[in-house]
C-alpha cells in the first residue's frame, strides 16, 4: 500500500450542534454545511479536509443505517489516507482484510465521486484508504 497523504480528519459528532459550538463559535474554523449536516472545510492551512461529521450520517455511510449498531465501538473520529486511484483502493482493502483487519465495508465509489474502504479500530477510530479525484486534480493544476 503507497498512502500518498492524509486526505481526510473528521471528528465523529454524536451532537453535531454543540460540536459546531467548538469548532466554528469558538475556535473560529471556516467550516460550512447546513442544517444538522455535515460540516467541513477545505480551507484549513495544513488540511486537505476537516469536517465534523454527525453519527448518524458515519453509520449511514459505514451500515447503511443512520442508527451506529449496538455492540459496535462508537467512532470518535474518521482519518482517510489517500492512494494513488480507485483500484488502489480495492488493492488496499484487500491488503487490510489479509492482514487480519475487518473491513467496515470493502472499496466503494459514493455518491460525489471518491471511492473509500472503512474500517474500525478498537479505539473507536474510522479509518478509512480513499482515493478523491478533486485532490488529485488540485495536484495537476
Amino acid at each position: 500500500m503507497n498512502v500518498l497523504f492524509v486526505a481526510s480528519v473528521a471528528v465523529v459528532a454524536a451532537d453535531p450542534p454543540q460540536s459546531r459550538k467548538l469548532f466554528i463559535d469558538a475556535l473560529g474554523l471556516p467550516l460550512e454545511g447546513e442544517g444538522d449536516g455535515y460540516y467541513s472545510s477545505g480551507s484549513i492551512p495544513g488540511s486537505k479536509h476537516f469536517g465534523v461529521w454527525p453519527l448518524a450520517e458515519a453509520a449511514e455511510a459505514c451500515f447503511g443505517t443512520p442508527e451506529w449498531p449496538a455492540g459496535r465501538m462508537i467512532p470518535q473520529a474518521s482519518i482517510e489516507f489517500e492512494v494513488a486511484d480507485a483500484e488502489a483502493v480495492a488493492a488496499a482493502g484487500d491488503e487490510l482484510q489479509r492482514e487480519g483487519y475487518e473491513l467496515l465495508h470493502p472499496a466503494r465509489t459514493e455518491p460525489w465521486g471518491q471511492t473509500v474502504a472503512r474500517l474500525l479500530t478498537e479505539d473507536g477510530l474510522i479509518v478509512g484508504v480513499s482515493y478523491a479525484p478533486a485532490f488529485h486534480d488540485e495536484e495537476s493544476a
